[in-house]
């Protein structure tokens, strides 16, 4: 209990003096240990029952592995919601290079609208989706023969029964939901003393090379057809577009051409409506107040999704699906926890901000507050530190020693820099301390060589303490990352209008630290 995991600190001093027993403390409260998160199979099965998916198209053949995984667990597990919901639309907020929003348009026939911050983004974005496009009928047709091959192997191995509607979802799954939320109040209690003490970043993306995306594609495999074409050629940029097309004066036309140029507008709004797997790459910031109808004309029953939403901009997603009865559910996967605004971080609050944490009533009573250096080290990933990934502690190092220097020389506590990935482009230490110091803006005419590498010398003992130290922070870590999902579950249960919350692990942290999704579904009408 609270009493045994407290004597791994000194009373007096406060200091740490049982390891053992503070690493039992930090496994005890992860989230895989305290039992609220539901299984994503559990979940997986009350939203399918047994039909089938779609099957066909495998995200490896245009992405890296990492990003693969991710599309791949989060697509199905999104499908199988808009399905539940009965809808068609997604909206991918900080939708980054468009991986997601195009494999679930491909894939699984979703309209999807990709929101982004970077229109860098959103322009790579719709030029990938453009190549994409080139093999979207090959994809299609691979999938279809796919699909119908495994069909045929099921026929007479399972018996055929029905889909699962809301009832079924909430007596299977859901019906726990009052217990859960006074289950999270007695969990999150336990985690939070009694007392207790920016805007959108890009969201975070891996930088990966743009192979072929099949490169042994026959062309009568790869070409469309007019009709698709006609569809998929009026795809927007950066925004959403009229699909008619007609622009010119009528007053011009013959009655004729007229009645010619009006069953076109007929003809291809109906293409739109039955090719509903269209992908939209949109600019736009969001925040807690952004109105989407504003940035998406068509608007209707959707879906909110986030993977690796930024910062502040996962609290934000869950805000505007609580907001916004159009929006039926959520799945948010955020990151970048450093990047959080934090309420009561600063002694001056400034009552008209929306913060990202904290988002529950209680903590917010507590007026409690993690602090960057807690929040930096949410970010750590324990469990590829555990298959043998370790930490770059000589990176580490340079950047603790590089600290004093610009403490002790130039008198600098405080920047709104960034050393950035300085270190892998560094040759040596006094290499890095000059590129670092140009990047502060910092004059380093005033530090000789043999000063920098007195610095070097003068803590270079104290390496072997560093390294011990950043793996506390990597033990503790999922505590902290535990405080921020289960503020935002506890936000999901305190809305009258959720008819189910909770909190699934969807990746594998050891390809994908950042690995739970909180999830949320609307009471139906």
């Amino acid at each position: 209990d609270d009493d045994i995991f407290s004597s791994a600190f000194c009373e007096d001093s406060e200091k740490l003096i049982n390891v053992h027993l503070f690493a039992l403390a930090a496994k005890y409260y992860s989230l895989s240990n305290l039992g609220v998160c539901t299984p994503l199979e559990d979940m997986l099965e009350a939203l399918k029952g047994d039909s089938e998916g779609a099957a066909g198209i495998k995200p490896d053949e245009f992405m890296n592995n990492k990003k693969s995984h991710e599309v791949q667990v989060m697509s199905e597990l999104v499908d199988s919601i808009s399905n539940y919901c009965e809808i068609k639309q997604v909206i991918d907020i900080g939708s980054g290079k468009g991986y997601l929003s195009s494999f679930l348009s491909m894939q699984y026939n979703l309209k999807v609208y990709g929101i982004d911050s970077s229109s860098s983004n959103t322009n790579g974005a719709h030029e990938r989706n453009k190549k994409l496009k080139k093999h979207w009928r090959a994809y299609q047709s691979r999938g279809r023969e796919n699909l119908k091959s495994q069909s045929l192997e099921k026929t007479n191995d399972r018996p055929v029964e029905s889909e699962i509607r809301c009832k079924t979802i909430n007596e299977e799954l859901l019906n726990n939901a009052s217990s859960l939320q006074n289950q999270d109040r007695v969990i999150i209690q336990d985690l939070v003393p009694s007392c207790g003490s920016t805007e959108m970043a890009t969201p975070e993306t891996s930088i990966e090379t743009e192979a072929d995306l099949v490169t042994g594609a026959q062309s009568q495999e790869t070409k469309l057809s007019e009709e698709v074409l006609a569809v998929l050629n009026v795809l927007p940029a950066d925004a959403v577009e009229d699909f008619s097309s007609s622009h010119c004066n009528c007053r011009e036309l013959c009655e004729e051409e007229k009645v010619q140029r009006k069953m076109t507008s007929v003809k291809t709004k109906a293409r739109k409506s039955s090719e509903s797997n269209l992908y939209f790459p949109l600019t736009s910031c969001i925040t807690a107040e952004t109105e989407l109808s504003d940035i998406i004309t068509d608007l209707e029953d959707c879906m909110l999704v986030g993977l690796h939403t930024c910062g502040d901009l996962a609290a934000n997603t869950l805000r505007i699906f609580t907001a916004k009865p159009e929006i039926k559910a959520v799945c948010s996967v955020g990151c970048c926890y450093h990047l959080l605004s934090e309420q009561f971080e600063n002694q001056e609050e400034c009552q008209d901000q929306v913060w990202g944490f904290p988002m529950c009533q209680y903590l917010k009573d507590k007026g409690w507050c993690c602090g960057r250096n807690a929040r930096m080290s949410a970010c750590l990933a324990l469990e590829r530190v555990a298959v043998g990934q370790m930490l770059p502690t000589e990176s580490l190092f340079y950047r603790a020693v590089l600290q004093v220097i610009i403490e002790e020389i130039y008198g600098v506590t405080k920047s709104d820099r960034h050393v950035g990935k300085t270190f892998s482009k560094s040759s040596s230490f006094i290499d890095y301390v000059r590129r670092s110091l140009k990047k502060l803006e910092l004059d380093d005419s005033k530090l000789p060589d043999n000063c920098i590498m007195d610095y070097y010398e003068k803590y270079q003992h104290r390496m072997n303490e560093l390294e011990a130290f950043n793996m506390l922070k990597v033990v503790l870590a999922p505590c902290i990352e535990v405080l921020i999902l289960l503020d935002r579950l506890c936000y999901l249960k305190e809305q009258e209008n959720i008819a189910w919350s909770g909190l699934v692990k969807l990746f594998d942290p050891v390809k994908s630290p950042r690995c739970y999704a909180v999830i949320a579904l609307k009471n139906q009408s």
